[in-house]
């Protein structure tokens, strides 16, 4: 999984420090998701403040869910080239300078620049980041901490909109943005506790393009997740954003999934509690609908990721995500015509389940079809191709209600698309295993078109196969009649190397 292809008993920990890390990452997570969406608490004093409507205040929570998914192939770039904790910090503190700056905003634009683009890319440069090292902490475990992780989205959610509108009702938006600001400086302790997964047994550090390393990942990570020199075998240097995963099937029927699923995944929970309200729910009944979804949310997530951990569901976790999508999408079908709340709480129930599966399952899916190695390249560009799905299809939705006056129509739309999300998620999987059965076996395709992790295991990015050489020879270089002056002109770390594989 890492730059040289660390081998079987000496992969990630699945545990000890790990489950600290999984708790930063459920914070960050929850910061991630749940604060675009608690800020919304501010919107009508905002409104009053500056005269504007509620689409322009509206603009700022957009702006930070446009920076959080929009700046993934950046955020890759500073992870390969600084290493995991150094952004996250970083990202910490922009998160917390972007609220600080917005309270004394005097404009609207300032609040767009403020705790918009700012604190935007502050969650950005820490949510990227915290994945990337949870997937080096665990391998074994890895979908139920995956699941975990996903929790903090709707734990925090529940948790930051109570506060936020505490924190108005007592300071004002003011003082509650000022306050919010320093409540995200959590961020940079969950970025202080993002260390490296330490290499197995004392002796000198490893060198970071030994084919046979045993800590390689780890090194990998702990020098930027980059190779900084290439090695004497000739092996290429790694670049900061690896776009080759682009030419991998797998990654190309995963990152059509998620665009088609996003259009249309996050319109009805976005325009639930209108739709209530338009069938002659009350408002406080309507505003517990979404309550009702994010109590389900807590529970399907840590469950879900810990059914996909199971031995006889985990090599078919892609058809475990594209199920979740068609109950996802039918659950939208179904649910159109509902009209009384009973009906309504049924659907919360059954949408919360579902959008729980899909959740814990999106990332697990990612990391297993591309291997550790090429995740924060593939996580960045899956992030960008997302973020204009969420451009394109809330918004499109919202307009259609303004035309059409009928949620009926958004609720078959938004269905359909995560429906043919699935469908496609399916078959397209079921298409690329087919092929990669039928082909004739050959050294150079293990590596690039793989859906399960073995084939992370056994071939990388960059070609191993220059290595083998090198090693022979220095073998043979370091034998008893060998002079230590011909062993040094090969280079350092080669003759170990070999004698390790012998």
């Amino acid at each position: 999984m890492g730059a040289g292809g660390p081998r079987r008993d000496t992969g990630p920990p699945d545990g000890g420090w790990g489950w600290v890390v999984l708790g930063a990452c459920f914070v960050v997570t929850g910061f991630a998701y749940g604060f675009p969406k608690a800020v919304s608490v501010f919107f009508r004093e905002l409104m009053h403040e500056f005269g504007a409507g509620y689409s322009d205040t509206a603009w700022v929570s957009s702006i930070m869910l446009a920076m959080l998914y929009g700046t993934g192939p950046m955020s890759s770039i500073l992870v390969t080239r600084f290493g995991c904790r150094p952004v996250m910090l970083v990202g910490g503190l922009l998160a917390s300078a972007g609220m600080v700056l917005a309270s004394f905003a005097t404009r609207l634009l300032e609040l767009y620049l403020t705790a918009g683009v700012l604190t935007g890319l502050g969650l950005a440069l820490n949510f990227q980041p915290s994945l990337i090292m949870l997937g080096l902490y665990f391998d074994r475990r890895r979908p139920l901490a995956n699941g975990l992780a996903a929790a903090g989205s709707p734990v925090f959610l529940s948790a930051l909109s109570p506060l936020g509108q505490q924190l108005l009702e007592r300071f004002g938006w003011r003082g509650g943005f000022l306050l919010l600001g320093g409540l995200l400086l959590h961020c940079c302790a969950c970025g202080a506790v993002m260390r490296p997964p330490a290499g197995p047994g004392p002796g000198p550090r490893p060198r970071r393009y030994s084919a046979g390393d045993a800590p390689g990942e780890a090194e990998a990570d702990r020098e930027g997740l980059s190779m900084s020199e290439a090695p004497p075998g000739g092996q290429s240097r790694r670049r900061l954003l690896d776009v080759s995963v682009c030419a991998d099937r797998v990654f190309v029927v995963y990152a059509v999934t998620k665009f088609l699923m996003a259009l249309g995944l996050f319109v009805p929970a976005i325009l639930l509690v209108n739709y209530a309200k338009d069938a002659g729910v009350p408002d406080g009944d309507a505003a517990f609908l979404l309550s009702i979804v994010g109590f389900v949310d807590i529970v399907a997530r840590p469950a879900c990721g810990a059914l996909a951990g199971l031995a006889r569901l985990r090599p078919h976790v892609a058809y475990l995500f594209s199920l979740a999508l068609l109950a996802n999408g039918l659950t939208d079908l179904s649910s159109a015509r509902a009209r009384s709340y009973g009906a309504l709480v049924a659907f919360c129930v059954a949408f919360g389940l579902s959008y729980g599966m899909v959740g814990a399952l999106q990332f697990e899916v990612l990391m297993a079809a591309v291997g550790s190695h090429r995740f924060p390249s593939a996580l960045g560009l899956v992030l960008l191709i997302e973020a204009v799905a969420v451009l394109i299809g809330p918004p499109s939705a919202g307009r259609l209600v303004d035309a059409l006056k009928n949620y009926e129509i958004i609720f078959y739309l938004a269905g359909s698309e995560v429906v043919l999300a699935g469908v496609f998620m399916a078959v397209a999987t079921n298409c690329c295993l087919s092929r990669s059965q039928d082909a004739p076996p050959s050294p150079g395709a293990e590596g690039g078109t793989s859906d399960s992790e073995e084939a992370d295991a056994e071939g990388d990015s960059e070609p191993l196969p220059t290595e083998e050489p090198g090693g022979l020879k220095d073998l043979e270089m370091s034998s008893p009649g060998a002079g230590p002056a011909e062993s040094e002109g090969e280079g350092e770390g080669e003759p170990e190397l070999a004698l390790e594989s012998l």
